[in-house]
């Protein structure tokens, strides 16, 4: 059995919170966040805020452009 890089799982993990991102407890989705904030490079805030928007079933709308709403999901939403 190969080992995969570190990196490849690290991705794979990323991969799969992004696909059940909907389902986690709000207090989990500001967790993972805000280490997610901490591990970026700097302006990542907003742009993870629009990304996770479109993943959440409540702001998936088909179709609107995201609004820019700072951290819609980290504070519970």
């Amino acid at each position: 059995m190969s080992r995969m890089p570190s990196e490849q799982l690290t991705k794979a993990l990323g991969r799969a919170v992004a696909a059940v991102w909907g389902d986690l407890p709000a207090s989990v989705q500001h967790e993972l966040f805000e280490s997610a904030v901490r591990l970026s490079s700097a302006g990542s805030r907003e742009q993870l805020a629009i990304f996770l928007h479109h993943r959440h079933p409540r702001t998936i709308d088909g179709g609107k452009p995201a609004r820019e709403v700072p951290e819609p999901d980290s504070l519970g939403g």
